[in-house]
């Protein structure tokens, strides 16, 4: 009862005073003429407040601010994804998903108050001009960026633009005494949603995917091309962390590994009738093996991925329960630029889950759902989770799984907390780790150049005892070596500033090979794939 009056309290508040102002106002017509086109039988009483603000309100006050200030707080009352996108807001929510903007085309860093480039986007115009990585940014047009506590926000907005429109770079190289000016032609600067692919052993490949956008699936089409030229007989796809996006572009995914008329995922809601998407018998993948990848980050369409190849039990699902998010949002625009995305359907894996996760309690208590897992122990134990029967299905094959919130994976990964120490925890909280990565790349990028590979990396920097190197970094920071702390993080530490090194010269092809190694969940993935029959036993053990 409470809650349903937090809830329509404002409005009735609202709407009192609006009662209020026409039973109190003694005044005539003729002394009144706000009122005189003034109807109580209006239907449509939002739009009349509105128009009685703007016309009777004691003060002047713009109508289309009062708009775009209720606008939010009326979708609060509906699901957590139902939002309004101002017009201001649109530009940034679009190049995210398109999967380009405008810009110069550099990676950079924010690395003691000053902007330094790490990569340089091939073929883009900072590279035509021989722009470097490792050149530090120091002003952008007639704004010095350099010492003054820049924030992100400031260089991207500054840098970022229409293609086609230049913009001025002062750059300083190090080694060189005098300042680099440059005239930069802004251009489209791809954002990509595979953020790396290659083997991890002769016959089993990998792909990580950060987003569904766009061009997801043409990226994920080349990713694949690519390790199966390279004798891919088993595929992992990375997608923890990955919210969702585009709903086409994971159902031409997904069909690369389904046969003809194997169902994908169906839509239904309380206005749109039941629309189903089933495999063609088209993909590039119909005789891989597939293991897929998941974590409480995974939503939307990366759900929609894994259940489909769950319920066809077409692979192995490998990681933690996923987010939860189960409804379809359509983008409806409005001439000034802005749009609303607006919840219409909800959608169901092949078994007939609707794996969105319960709303009811609030936007907050939606989005601290996560915490609550980890208070409750999800992330260290599977069988935390409690599904009601009214919640069970079946997949194919007749193995049971559950609705209700997520998709829960065939083999559970708890999160890895084995090698953290009070050591390591100091660390983080510095992120000394990513500056020491940072400031060894800086000082030794012509040795790090001639090295090609990530296992060429890790040799190099064993070589080096990087780890020894690091712990005197971090006493010049305040944090003195501690061989407790060491013995039981040491090799996180190691890994870690090794594939930041990488990653600095070679990018995520150099990173990921490397961090895999204190990846747990990836490291089962890889032994699950190296077991023979896995599939076969899986469905005999859950059927």
């Amino acid at each position: 009862m409470n809650k349903k009056i937090n809830i329509y309290l404002p409005i009735l508040i609202a709407i009192s005073v609006v009662i209020g102002i026409l039973l109190g106002n003694n005044l005539s017509n003729e002394q009144r003429p706000a009122f005189q086109n003034f109807s109580s039988n209006q239907t449509n009483k939002l739009s009349t407040i509105v128009d009685l603000v703007a016309n009777a309100y004691v003060d002047s006050i713009s109508s289309s601010v009062l708009v775009e200030e209720a606008i939010p707080e009326l979708l609060k009352n509906l699901d957590p994804h139902t939002t309004y996108i101002a017009a201001t807001d649109m530009q940034e929510v679009t190049e995210e998903m398109q999967g380009n903007f405008g810009g110069i085309g550099v990676q950079f860093s924010i690395h003691n108050d000053t902007v330094q480039v790490i990569d340089v986007i091939s073929g883009g115009p900072s590279q035509k001009l021989g722009i470097l990585p490792g050149d530090r940014i120091v002003s952008v047009n007639d704004s010095v960026i350099a010492g003054i506590g820049v924030k992100n926000e400031t260089v991207l907005s500054l840098l970022r633009g229409e293609k086609g429109t230049k913009v001025n770079v002062g750059i300083k190289r190090n080694g060189m005494k005098e300042f680099l000016d440059y005239e930069i032609v802004r251009g489209d600067i791809p954002i990509y949603s595979v953020d790396v692919s290659y083997m991890i052993d002769q016959e089993t490949g990998f792909v990580k995917i950060g987003r569904f956008a766009e061009h997801t699936y043409d990226e994920f089409l080349q990713a694949l091309n690519k390790l199966n030229g390279k004798g891919a007989q088993k595929i992992i796809i990375d997608l923890r962390g990955n919210p969702g996006g585009y709903l086409m572009q994971v159902i031409r995914m997904v069909n690369e590994f389904l046969g003809e008329g194997e169902l994908i995922v169906y839509t239904e809601g309380h206005s749109q009738a039941r629309k189903t998407y089933t495999a063609n018998e088209k993909g590039s993948c119909l005789d891989k093996s597939v293991i897929v990848l998941i974590d409480e980050y995974s939503a939307s369409a990366s759900e929609i991925f894994a259940g489909a190849i769950q319920d066809n039990d077409r692979g192995i699902v490998v990681g933690r329960r996923s987010f939860g998010k189960g409804l379809v949002q359509e983008q409806i625009p409005f001439t000034d630029g802005s749009a609303l995305r607006l919840t219409v359907a909800r959608y169901y894996t092949p078994s007939g889950r609707c794996i969105q996760k319960p709303y009811d309690e609030g936007v907050d208590q939606y989005y601290h759902d996560i915490m609550n897992r980890a208070i409750q122990g999800e992330f260290q134990a599977a069988d935390s989770i409690q599904f009601a029967d009214s919640l069970k299905y079946v997949t194919k094959s007749g193995r049971t799984v559950f609705g209700g919130g997520g998709i829960m994976p065939d083999y559970f990964v708890p999160a890895d907390t084995t090698g953290y120490s009070d050591y390591y925890s100091k660390i983080v909280q510095k992120a000394l780790v990513y500056h020491f990565a940072f400031d060894y790349t800086d000082k030794n990028r012509k040795a790090l150049n001639k090295l090609k590979t990530a296992a060429e990396f890790s040799s190099y920097l064993e070589s080096k005892n990087i780890l020894q190197e690091f712990t005197k970094y971090a006493a010049t920071k305040g944090i003195a070596a501690d061989q407790k702390g060491l013995d039981v993080s040491g090799k996180i530490i190691e890994t870690q500033i090794k594939a930041y090194i990488a990653r600095n010269i070679i990018g995520e092809e150099g990173f990921f090979p490397i961090i895999k190694e204190i990846d747990k969940t990836l490291l089962q993935a890889i032994k699950i794939s190296h077991s023979k029959n896995t599939l076969a036993q899986l469905l005999a053990v859950t059927k």
